[in-house]
């Protein structure tokens, strides 16, 4: 289940419906700030191949908490699973420091990809993610492991996509070297159906402690 197109074309529907409504938006009458969205200079350069050095993998570990300092993200992780209806469950949103990663997939830090995500915002106001448009490349995401260690990412770029034309292999498919992805819903704002597409971080393993 780690890299198979169905799970990933699910969990891109998922993320884009369920991760932010908006509705604390309308009930203040748009009184509240949308939340930021990544600039085009923070994509990724080049092409998909793109891969600055990482470190050597970790062995599997599950993540306990994520940490993200330069936009105050210090929340615990717990276990997301698919519901029965072949879909990524997400963290209950009325806790809104809570994320939630895949656990049926790579562990942060072992070799492959790992999927972290959270909501930008519930009925009461920002969430977790709220501010995740505003990461920029060469930050860190440091995610508590159960072992005991460290993982610390380097963030290689922030992009946002429409959910129409989401690339599920360029955020889910598998890599050689240790990867993490952090989502969040983004893109434009409709009054009708809420957030219309996703915001995605590409981070890569740098080190450990």
């Amino acid at each position: 289940m780690r890299s198979g197109k169905a799970v990933n074309s699910a969990i891109a529907v998922v993320t884009v419906l369920s991760l932010g409504t908006g509705a604390w938006l309308l009930a203040t009458n748009s009184g509240g700030h949308p939340p930021p969205q990544p600039s085009a200079a923070q994509a990724r350069p080049g092409t998909d191949r793109y891969a600055p050095p990482g470190a050597s993998p970790l062995s599997p570990s599950p993540p306990d908490r994520i940490r993200i300092p330069s936009i105050r993200v210090d929340a615990p992780l717990m276990g997301l699973r698919l519901t029965r209806g072949g879909s990524l469950d997400v963290p209950p949103p009325q806790k809104k420091n809570l994320a939630g990663w895949y656990e049926a997939g790579t562990t942060p830090g072992e070799r492959g990809t790992a999927v972290v995500a959270g909501h930008v915002d519930n009925a009461d106001g920002p969430a977790v993610f709220y501010d995740l448009g505003a990461l920029t490349r060469g930050r860190t995401i440091e995610i508590d492991r159960r072992d005991g260690s460290v993982a610390v990412f380097t963030v290689d770029s922030v992009e946002v996509y429409d959910a129409k034309s989401f690339p599920d292999e360029k955020v889910y498919g598998p890599r050689s070297r240790a990867e993490l992805r952090v989502i969040t819903c983004g893109g434009p704002y409709s009054r009708g159906t809420g957030y219309e597409g996703n915001v995605v971080v590409f981070a890569h393993l740098a080190s450990s402690r």
